[in-house]
């Protein structure tokens, strides 16, 4: 506390402290008293004001919280892609070119949503066979409906889909033969048992 008047003593009190948002209550509970802060003699009091010097010294910063932050989206062909998928548009729009050239709508919130829906759709038929549900199928062919009905132009998707389509048919037709020939040993089981 910083005393006043001129000549006058301040007094001091020097701490180190670690402050972090999990221990607010480093400090000093109690300084001076308050009737030597009220005392007119003292000079710590003046025109009904207490004046109050801190040093702080930072010795080791912990995280940042004014760091700006990179754009949400980057300008791929006249499509906002998130940061996270340029690699993947990079790659769709060299493998095929021309695949987004005929779209509809003007509007960038419309064109967003297409191409969220196409990058799912690929990274959806990235998955091995076997990780995809009837679900995952039946909602990708969903998928390729609306966006080429926006006029992209996705046969390469259609086929690798269709293809995908065929390859878990298969492995669920095998599934229901064993699951057939399981079911015929049960039924012979009961018979017997009957």
């Amino acid at each position: 506390m910083v005393n006043q008047i001129p000549g006058g003593l301040s007094q001091q009190r020097e701490a180190v402290y670690w402050f972090d948002e999990k221990d607010t209550t480093h400090g000093f509970e109690s300084m001076f008293l308050l009737s030597e802060i009220q005392s007119s003699d003292k000079g710590f009091l003046v025109n009904g004001e207490v004046k109050i010097v801190a040093e702080v010294d930072v010795l080791e910063v912990i995280g940042e919280l004014d760091v700006p932050e990179e754009p949400e989206r980057i300008d791929i062909n006249g499509f906002q892609v998130p940061a996270s998928q340029v690699e993947s548009m990079n790659s769709l729009f060299e493998k095929y070119r021309g695949f987004a050239s005929k779209i509809f709508p003007k509007n960038q919130h419309l064109r967003k949503t297409f191409l969220d829906v196409v990058l799912s759709m690929t990274e959806i038929l990235c998955k091995s066979p076997e990780e995809l549900s009837s679900g995952d199928l039946a909602e990708a062919y969903s998928a390729l409906r609306f966006v080429t009905k926006a006029g992209f132009k996705l046969d390469w998707l259609e086929k690798k889909l269709k293809e995908t389509g065929k390859s878990r048919l298969q492995e669920i037709e095998e599934d229901l033969k064993d699951l057939k020939v399981k079911c015929a040993d049960m039924d012979a089981l009961l018979d017997f048992l009957r």
